[in-house]
């Protein structure tokens, strides 16, 4: 189950927006302020953005370029009001990959996340150090290592997430039959097969570093 970030301060539009997109199948956590947004950027893990130019405390392209700045690459949609092209151009330049205006119907906004999350899935090769996922296979100094889909998933997630917390409840999303121990065996699995420290933090999650 994909993640999104709603960064929205009207209270309407973005309670709205968060019940359409969770009946889509998504998870939706809701900001209505740079501060708030920048706070949840930090305690958790995201795999997508959507973001309003005008917050009530400050400018999404603000927050965009402060997470951009911080090596954070998470995918990016703009919905605005704002149909200025040299504000839109400016999304796009800080690293937004879309940009709605409004008003726009709520399956436009849903189109345009799943084409989205579809094309990061198929991106090129994911890499961590020697080991290099490709083609959903994965490789250790070049040799080929037979870990199984949803341990593929796990490791996946946390290269890509390379020095953030990753929630345990986002990877346990990846499990057959989730829970505390199955993700646990699971981590101590990848650290045996691959060699790597994957470091939990209590509570919270698993990184890489």
């Amino acid at each position: 189950m994909a993640r999104i970030l709603l960064i929205e301060d009207d209270l309407l539009l973005v309670e709205s927006l968060k019940a359409f997109l969770e009946y889509s199948g998504f998870e939706v956590d809701i900001a209505r302020s740079y501060e708030e947004a920048a706070d949840l950027t930090f305690e958790n893990t995201y795999d997508l953005y959507v973001i309003d130019i005008n917050l009530i405390d400050g400018s999404g392209i603000d927050f965009l370029k402060d997470i951009r700045g911080a090596e954070d690459k998470t995918p990016a949609i703009f919905i605005s009001a704002i149909r200025d092209v040299n504000t839109i151009a400016k999304t796009f330049e800080i690293g937004a990959e879309d940009y709605i205006k409004k008003p726009f119907e709520p399956e436009e906004l849903l189109i345009r996340i799943k084409a989205r999350l579809k094309k990061v899935e198929k991106e090129g090769d994911i890499s961590y150090k020697d080991i290099v996922i490709k083609d959903s296979r994965v490789f250790k100094d070049g040799k080929e290592i037979e870990i199984g889909t949803v341990l593929r998933k796990i490791l996946e997630k946390l290269i890509r997430n390379s020095g953030k917390v990753v929630p345990k409840e986002d990877l346990m999303d990846l499990l057959q039959n989730p829970s505390d121990l199955a993700l646990r065996v699971n981590i101590s699995k990848l650290k045996k097969k691959l060699g790597i420290e994957i470091k939990s933090v209590r509570g919270i999650g698993y990184l890489i570093e």
